[in-house]
Formats: C-alpha cells, sequence, structure tokens
C-alpha cells in the first residue's frame, strides 16, 4: 500500500484538456442516446419466445414448424378447451360447453369442427380447437387465445380452463414480455440500496447507477441492430440477464475505479489528474476482466441450441456497453462533479487515509499461516457441495415451467388426472404427401399410438396429428416419438413434447462442445495477461469447482427446499459460462494486484497479502452488487429463470468469499514465486518477507 503523504507536485494536465475533454465526453454520451434512444425501445418487438425457437434450425421439430408455417393458413394455433367439475359434469355442463364452443367456431375460421372427448370418469370434457387464423403474428396469437378464454367460463363448481400449445406458448409470451419493467426496478432498486451502503453518500450511489441506466439503453439499441442487420435471435431470458450483466458488471467495475479515484485524490490535487491516474492504475484490469468475460460468452456461438447461441452476443454487448461507460462517461463525470461527490467522505488533498479493522486482512493472516491446511480444507468443501449436483431434479416438464401456474398449466394438469391412459397433446408427424398413405398406415402400426388424423397437406408436404397412449412427456410417450422417427423415413416428428426431447439433445451436444472452448479461451487470455501458467491454470481450477459446488446447492435446494420438480436443460451449460467468465474476472483483480506487488520488490507472501487486503473490500462489494443483481432472477416467474439466478449468486459469493479470499490466496503464499512460472517473475530471487503492516488494518 502507498504511504498517504501530500506529493511534492504532480504533471498537470494543459488546463484546455482538462476543462474540454469532460464535456465533450458527456455530449458525445447524450448525442449517442438520443439516436439509441429510439431503437432500445423497439427491442421488445424483436424477441421470440415460443419453444421452437429455442431449438436448433437442424432439429426434426423445428423442421415441423418451419413446414407448418408453410402450409395453406400456416401454422396453426392449437387448444383445448377443458370443462371440469370434481363431483361429474351435469347435462348443464354438457350443454353449456357445446354451446361456448360452437361460440368459438362461429368467431373464428377453425380448421375442422371441434368433437367432445370424455374423460371415462366423466368429470372432465375437452374439446381440441385449431385455427390458422391468427398466423404466425405473436400479437394475433395472444388476441386469439384471450378470445377464447373471454368465451370458455365456468361457474358454480364448473372450471374451465383453455390449454393446449398454442395457450402455453402465448402464456410463455406474457411473462417474457412483463418482464421487462420489473426486472428492471428491481435491478435498479438492489444495486441503488447496495451502492448507498458502500458508498455512504447521498449522491456519489446516483452517479454509476445512472450510467449503468445508459449502457443498458446503449446495449439494448446495439441488440436491436443485431437482430435487423444479423439474424441474432433475441429472447425473453437473454434479453433478461443482459440487463443484469449491464447493472451487475458494470457497477463492478465503477467500484474498482471509484476505489482507486478516491485514493488518488489523497494524492494528486486536480480531479482531472487523480482520474488519469486512477484509469491508468485499474484500466488494464478491468479491460482484460471485460474483454475475458466477453470472450467467454462469444463461445456461445459454437452452441447449437439457437437460443444459447444468441445469448453469447447478446451478453458480451451488455458486458463491453457497460466497460465503454464505466471507462468513459463515469470519469467524465466524476471529474466534472469534483471532490463534493463524495461528501461526506470528502478525500482531502494530502491526508492520511483512515485506517480501520479489515475482515479481509484477517481472513488473509489466517490463510498465510497454514496455506497447505486451508487449500485442502476449500477443496474438501467445494467437493463434498458439488455431490449435491447428483440429487439436481430430472429435465423440466413444461407444465413445471412456470413458478405459478398459468390458466394453460392448470388445464394440462386437470388434462393428466382425467385421461390417464391416452395423451391430450398431439404429436405432429409431417410427410411428403404422395407418401402420406403409407405414413398414416406405419403410424397407426406404430406401438404406442392410440390414433392418427391426416390434417392439412400443400407445398409437396402432408400433416399427421398423431395421438399416443401415453401422457405428454412421459417416458412411454418419448417411446412412441423415437419409433416414429425411426419408422416414418423422410418425415418430420414434431409437437412439444419432441421439442423438449430435441432441447436437451442440444444442450446435451452443446455442454460437451462449449465448455472446453471456454475453458481454453479464458486460459490462453489469462496466460497472455498474467504471463504465467500456473496462476491461470489456479484460476480456472478455482471458477470450476465454483461451478460444481453451485450445481450442488442447488440440487440441494430445488426439489426439496423450493418444490421444483426438474431442472432446465439449459442450466448446466450457462450457468457454466457465467461463473467461469464471471469468476475469473475477480481472480483478474486480485492477481493483477499481486503481480503489481511482486514486480515493486515485494516477496511473495507479503504481495498476496496486500493484495486481498487493498482489493478484498473492493471486489467483495463488487461480487455482493453482481450475487444481488442475478439473484432478481429468482422473483421472476419462470423457473429457468429462478434456477439461474439462484445458481450464478451462489456461485459469485462462494467465489467472493471463499475462493478468492482463502484458496488463491493460500495457493499464491504456497507456491511462492512458482506461481508465476515460467513467466520471469518465477525466477526472480526470492527476498525475505520483511516487516508488514498490522494484519488487521488497511485504509477505508
Amino acid at each position: 500500500m502507498r504511504a498517504a503523504v501530500k506529493p511534492s507536485g504532480t504533471r498537470s494536465r494543459p488546463r484546455n484538456q482538462r476543462r474540454v475533454l469532460p464535456w465533450a465526453i458527456l455530449a458525445l454520451w447524450v448525442a449517442a442516446i438520443a439516436l439509441a434512444g429510439p431503437l432500445a425501445a423497439k427491442l421488445g418487438g424483436v424477441q421470440t419466445n415460443r419453444a421452437v425457437d429455442y431449438l436448433p434450425a437442424s432439429a426434426d421439430s423445428t423442421q415441423v414448424a418451419k413446414i407448418q408455417d408453410a402450409l395453406p393458413g400456416g401454422e396453426a394455433t392449437e387448444l383445448v378447451l377443458v370443462y371440469h367439475r370434481d363431483g361429474g359434469l351435469t347435462d348443464a355442463d354438457r350443454t353449456l360447453a357445446a354451446e361456448q364452443t360452437a361460440e368459438v367456431a362461429r368467431g373464428h375460421a377453425l380448421t375442422r369442427t371441434p368433437s367432445p372427448v370424455p374423460s371415462e370418469d366423466g368429470t372432465t370434457l375437452m374439446y381440441p380447437v385449431s385455427s390458422t387464423e391468427p398466423g404466425q403474428d405473436d400479437d394475433a396469437r395472444t388476441a386469439f387465445v384471450d378470445e377464447v378464454r373471454a368465451v370458455a367460463e365456468g361457474g358454480g363448481g364448473l372450471s374451465v380452463d383453455v390449454g393446449g400449445p398454442g395457450a402455453l406458448n402465448t402464456d410463455a409470451q406474457k411473462v417474457y414480455k412483463a418482464l421487462g419493467g420489473p426486472l428492471l426496478y428491481t435491478t435498479v432498486a438492489v444495486v441503488a440500496i447496495l451502492l448507498i451502503l458502500i458508498y455512504r453518500s447521498p449522491l456519489l450511489w446516483l452517479v454509476p447507477l445512472v450510467v449503468a441506466g445508459v449502457a443498458d439503453a446503449l446495449s439494448m439499441a446495439v441488440v436491436y441492430g443485431l437482430d435487423r442487420g444479423f439474424d441474432v435471435t433475441v429472447t425473453g431470458q437473454s434479453s433478461a440477464v443482459m440487463t443484469i450483466l449491464v447493472f451487475g458488471a458494470g457497477t463492478d467495475y465503477a467500484l474498482l475505479l471509484v476505489s482507486r479515484y478516491r485514493e488518488e485524490l489523497t494524492r494528486i490535487d486536480r480531479p482531472y489528474d487523480a482520474m488519469v491516474a486512477a484509469l491508468r492504475g485499474c484500466g488494464p484490469a478491468v479491460i482484460a476482466s471485460s474483454g475475458t468475460v466477453a470472450a467467454g460468452l462469444l463461445c456461445l456461438l459454437a452452441a447449437d441450441l439457437t437460443s444459447s447461441r444468441g445469448m453469447g452476443p447478446i451478453a458480451a454487448v451488455g458486458v463491453l456497453c457497460a466497460l465503454l461507460a464505466m471507462t468513459t462517461l463515469l470519469p467524465a463525470l466524476l471529474v466534472l462533479l469534483g471532490r463534493r461527490v463524495f461528501w461526506p467522505l470528502v478525500p482531502a488533498y494530502g491526508s492520511l487515509p483512515k485506517q480501520r479493522r479489515s475482515l479481509f486482512a484477517a481472513m488473509g493472516g489466517s490463510a498465510g499461516r497454514r496455506p497447505l491446511a486451508v487449500l485442502a480444507c476449500g477443496g474438501v468443501l467445494l467437493g463434498a457441495l458439488a455431490l449435491g449436483a447428483f440429487n439436481l431434479p430430472g429435465d423440466l416438464k413444461q407444465q413445471d415451467s412456470f413458478s405459478s401456474k398459468p390458466d394453460s398449466i392448470v388445464a394440462m394438469e386437470t388434462l393428466a388426472t382425467a385421461y390417464p391412459g391416452r395423451s391430450t397433446q398431439p404429436i405432429t408427424v409431417i410427410t411428403p404427401t404422395e407418401r402420406a398413405g403409407a405414413a398414416l398406415a406405419k403410424a397407426r402400426a406404430t406401438e404406442g399410438v392410440a390414433a392418427v388424423e391426416r390434417g392439412r397437406s400443400g407445398g409437396g408436404w402432408t400433416e399427421l396429428s398423431v395421438v399416443a397412449t401415453d401422457r405428454p412427456e412421459s417416458a412411454g410417450e418419448r417411446a412412441t416419438i423415437e419409433a416414429l422417427r425411426d419408422f416414418l423415413d423422410g418425415s418430420h416428428v414434431g409437437g412439444p413434447s419432441a421439442q423438449q426431447m430435441d432441447a436437451e439433445t442440444a444442450n446435451a451436444r452443446d455442454l460437451r462442445i462449449v465448455v472446453p472452448l471456454v475453458l481454453i479461451s479464458v486460459l490462453l487470455i489469462l496466460i497472455a495477461l498474467l504471463r504465467s501458467l500456473v496462476a491461470p491454470l489456479l484460476l480456472v481450477a478455482a471458477v470450476v469447482a465454483v461451478w460444481g459446488a453451485s450445481l450442488g446447492i442447488g440440487g440441494l435446494v430445488f426439489e426439496p427446499l423450493l418444490g421444483m420438480k426438474g431442472t432446465d436443460p439449459g442450466l448446466p451449460l450457462l450457468s457454466f459460462v457465467f461463473l467461469v467468465a464471471l469468476g475469473v474476472d475477480y481472480g483478474i483483480f486480485l492477481m493483477h494486484r499481486v503481480r503489481e506487488e511482486t514486480l515493486s520488490g515485494a516477496a511473495p507472501t507479503t504481495a498476496a497479502l496486500t493484495a486481498l487486503r487493498t482489493t478484498g473490500g473492493v471486489i467483495a462489494s463488487a461480487g455482493l452488487v453482481l450475487a444481488a443483481t442475478f439473484a432478481v432472477l429468482m422473483n421472476m416467474p419462470m423457473v429457468s429463470l429462478v434456477q439461474m439466478g439462484f445458481v450464478i449468486a451462489v456461485g459469485v459469493l462462494l467465489d467472493t468469499f471463499l475462493v478468492r479470499t482463502y484458496l488463491v490466496t493460500s495457493a499464491s503464499v504456497a507456491l511462492q514465486r512458482k506461481i508465476w512460472w515460467p513467466g520471469a517473475l518465477s525466477r526472480t530471487p526470492t527476498a525475505p518477507d520483511g516487516p508488514r503492516e498490522p494484519e488487521l488494518l488497511t485504509t477505508a
């Protein structure tokens, strides 16, 4: 830590540069937001949240959806009207159901006349309804489903729910479209509260928060441009994660910059010159860390799943926009506001930093005294937690994908109970028209098929609707889908259950491909940055251990405590990418300071403990902010978002308070200069550790 003494003078910038440059940067950002604002507002209109939009273009179920779009009338919206009374339906109930279904048929162009399908126990009556009237327009589909729901009403003990794939997709669309406002407001509120507690200033907290909001608007405009220019798939999930990253990562960069700026203000008189010194000091680490995060995220471009492949560039745009705003707009605003922005804790020029007891100095001291014991205990703890991953529930089913059940899920559960001997969700087969007759006969002869109905034809293709004997998404129905794909050469098998199967297959493939790419790319960047092989391997091994432990904690919490009946198939891959990229982010902050202290002549132990003592508070604050922003996703109504938010938030906290504080520091002490092998630092003779500052003291 540099001594806080009043310097005899600093090299000053030309007066015009000090006055003009901050104002010029501010003016450029005002112009940029004026141009980006209208584009950012259009991002919600290009989101695609149908299940098929998440799948690979080559998937069998994706081909079914594309061909259906080209059939006469376009893609059909499939609904099921479900009438249910616990004690058994009455004649009046059946009459009401027939009247309401007829009213739906009069008001809309249906592909076929709805026919009632009664349950064996007499408690339920379902009417399948199919219409091509809405076409491919999401708003038209939503309006159609809402109109049907307005007609289908019960009462007096009769429940009426509208389900089916069309209703399920509509409910998902509504949830994702409603995420934007609550997600943004909650994220801003959480970050604001944490910044107020960290800075203890009535004004300072507002500056990085406003800058993060500007970065978020810019990132939305850029992503809209990517969608228009490069057909990047934008989903509600990727948009939500981008906002979280902008505020979380952006605030982290702000915390590091403001901390260094405050330190420089005690040494340098003019705020402009102090900001230049701060950017020189922490800028390389911030740029390197954000670049590593972006590189890791861009590895998702190798994913087969369309939603994951789109997530990569969208999340990377969020990180890079946050970096740009926090290294240009934030410094300009802080310089223009001057020292008074820190009130009431204004850093006076030439003052000595206030000394206080430091938790991180104490933790570093314990790690420094018994580094091998700390490493062993930490490794055992992370390994034990990772075992909980074996307790993760199976793949998430559609009916369990909402944390609060919409109408379509209630209908699905009612049908599953009332019709145990047959599927209530047809499997769609698209077959060449010249072989439609043979395909129809083969489908009827396939084991597990209860009925087959011929549908529309056009463009050389014919649609078959297959009803399985087993429940939707059951093992039996999956076996039927696989059998149909095996027996019907040249045909495509799709529908909701087939889409789930294709998503799981794509996620398993992506995990095998993307994980090694992320590890290799991050490792190469760390090697180039730290000029070492051992330190990068240590950091990568640490974040992989954190990922395993975080999934393990999820396995101990999701089903036993939260009652979740499945795990989102994309959770392992996405949580790995984010935790590795963001975890290495903090590792760079710490190890960059260790390297800086080592280059200044400090002995290895002193360098490691000094780095922890001087950066521990800032990294802890940054980790808390990032974990809190991802925890906001746990308040969303989609199970996939809740699980992602939980695993990443837990992982960031583990990384911040266990791995960075204890394990990386202990490894640095235990390995001494070997941690920089084979770089030049590893060959420098080791000086004995001299007298150190009291371990329980650090700067405020």
